[in-house]
C-alpha cells in the first residue's frame, strides 16, 4: 500500500483515494480551450499511481503527448460528511506539492467520444508526491506559490490565490459526495504553462510561503 509522510512525526499515513480537481485554475481551462467551471470538476487517481521524490515516470507506449501539471495537495486527517466551509481546513494533515501526469491524446480522444478518461490519469507513476508539511508550517493554504521547471527552466509559477475553487470549499464540496477519510489525498488543480514532457526530461515541483522560502520539493525523473 502507498502511503504519505509528514515533515517530522513518525509513522507513514496509508493513502486512501485520491481526489483530482480539472480546470481549477481559470488561465488553465482557457490554454485547453475548456470553459471556466461553474461547480468543482472532480476526477480520481488510483493509490498505485503514487511515485515519490527521487523515483522516475514511466511513460506508457499508448501516448504520444505527455503532459506535466503541478499542484498543491492536501492530505486528509480527520475524516467527516458534509463538512461545512467554516470547519474544512480543521480536517487537513498537510499540504505538499504534486504532479499531475496525464497522458493528454489518450484524454482528448476519451473526451471527445464521450468515453472516460481514468486511463489518462491513473496509470502506473502518474502521480508524483512530496511529503507534507502540517499547516502551522505553511499558512494560509490560499497564499502559496507553486512551480515546476524542466531540466532547470520554469515552466509552471502560480499562486494558489488564483484557484477557482479554494480548499476549503474543495473539502466542503467533496465530502458532500463522498465520505472524506484520513489519508485521502487532494490534488487541487493545476495552473497554465503545462506541456509536454520526454525522456530524460527532469521535473522539480515547489510549494512556496508567501515569504518566498520553498517549503517542499519533488524531483523525479522520466525514464
Amino acid at each position: 500500500m502507498k502511503s504519505a509522510t509528514i515533515r517530522g512525526l513518525a509513522g507513514p499515513v496509508p493513502i486512501q483515494k485520491i481526489i483530482c480537481l480539472g480546470q481549477n485554475y481559470a488561465e488553465h481551462a482557457k490554454e485547453l480551450k475548456f470553459e471556466v467551471p461553474k461547480s468543482p470538476v472532480i476526477f480520481l487517481k488510483p493509490a498505485s499511481a503514487v511515485i515519490y521524490n527521487g523515483e522516475q515516470i514511466v511513460m506508457p507506449a499508448i501516448s504520444n503527448d505527455v503532459h506535466h501539471e503541478v499542484e498543491l495537495t492536501v492530505l486528509i486527517g480527520k475524516g467527516g460528511k458534509n463538512i461545512s466551509r467554516e470547519s474544512a481546513l480543521q480536517h487537513v494533515a498537510g499540504y505538499g506539492i504534486g504532479l499531475d501526469i496525464t497522458l493528454r491524446d489518450v484524454q482528448f480522444e476519451a473526451k471527445q467520444k464521450g468515453l472516460p478518461w481514468s486511463l489518462a490519469k491513473g496509470f502506473d507513476t502518474a502521480a508524483p508526491l512530496s511529503e507534507f508539511l502540517e499547516p502551522s508550517l505553511t499558512g494560509d493554504p490560499s497564499s502559496l506559490g507553486i512551480e515546476l521547471k524542466i531540466n532547470g527552466k520554469t515552466r509552471q509559477s502560480s499562486g494558489t490565490n488564483k484557484l477557482v475553487f479554494p480548499v476549503d470549499v474543495i473539502i466542503s464540496y467533496v465530502s458532500q459526495f463522498m465520505t472524506l477519510e484520513r489519508g485521502d489525498i487532494i490534488f487541487t488543480g493545476t495552473p497554465e504553462g503545462v506541456s509536454r514532457i520526454d525522456h530524460g526530461d527532469k521535473l522539480e515541483g515547489s510549494l512556496i510561503h508567501a515569504n518566498g522560502n520553498i517549503l517542499t520539493s519533488l524531483s523525479v525523473s522520466v525514464k
